[in-house]
């Protein structure tokens, strides 16, 4: 776990979302805990916020990658339109 963690200060986009997430719950878990001093817990807050970032973005570029799928009566795939579209 330090070692996502220590990975998340520099790039943090080198991550996988499951690695970012990992790493995000454990400076969740370390900042819950009330143990950290305030400059660690400051230091912790700033990475976890680097990695929210990286997962929401990550999210989101799944999502827009998404393709509902459109069929006909028969069954036959007729085309696809992005996520969320009506």
């Amino acid at each position: 776990m330090a070692e996502l963690v220590e990975n998340a200060v520099g790039d943090t986009g080198a991550l996988s979302f499951e690695d970012a997430l990992r790493a995000l719950e454990g400076i969740v878990r370390r900042l819950e805990s009330g143990d950290v001093p305030l400059d660690e817990s400051i230091t912790l807050y700033a990475q976890g916020e680097k990695l929210r970032q990286q997962c929401v973005a990550r999210l989101q570029d799944a999502e827009a990658r998404i393709s509902k799928l459109t069929v006909d009566a028969s069954g036959a795939i007729t085309g696809a339109q992005p996520f969320g579209a009506d």
